[in-house]
């Protein structure tokens, strides 16, 4: 399922991107590139080791580079240059059962996506109760970069595409 989350943010940051941004001093700066930064617990806290232009990759290059560079992370054997940088972060508590929470963001990022459970609730669906498997996602955002109405824009776009995932295979 992250690998799924990594892809979807990916596409989501190239159909909205000015949620694709640091903020500094001087200037707002806007990528070009879609480098996706993944939080990954280690024994020291967390490290964010990044997927690099994770827009255009697929699913499988996605999950074989998150899987080597988690276990990378987790045995203190990352270089610098694979978690420093990234233009947006991805903290995924699913794992542990969580329901809810928000992200801290990576200064200088703009954007964290917290991504929570599925777990299984009663919908609406034409008319009829029905039960579904939910994932609670929110986006915590620098409003100095990303403001109220455009992270609510691009949470839209990436439930759009979370919701169609063979979106991302064309």
């Amino acid at each position: 399922m992250n690998d799924l989350v990594i892809k979807a943010a990916a596409a989501t940051l190239r159909r909205i991107p000015r949620v694709n941004a640091s903020y500094t001093e001087d200037a707002t700066i806007l990528y070009d590139d879609v480098d996706i930064s993944v939080a990954v617990s280690i024994d020291d806290g967390l490290i964010t080791p990044i997927i690099r232009k994770a827009d255009i990759k697929g699913l499988a290059a996605i999950s074989t580079e998150m899987k080597d560079l988690a276990a990378r992370a987790k045995s203190g054997k990352l270089k610098p240059e694979e978690f420093q940088g990234g233009g947006f972060s991805i903290s995924n508590m699913g794992m542990f059962g969580v329901s809810n929470f928000a992200a801290i963001i990576n200064p200088p990022q703009a954007a964290i996506l917290a991504v929570a459970a599925g777990t299984q609730r009663a919908v609406v669906k034409n008319g009829e109760l029905a039960v579904a498997t939910v994932m609670t996602c929110t986006l915590s955002v620098d409003h100095r970069v990303v403001d109220g109405a455009l992270g609510a824009e691009w949470l839209a776009a990436f439930k759009k595409i979370v919701e169609d995932p063979l979106s991302l295979m064309l």
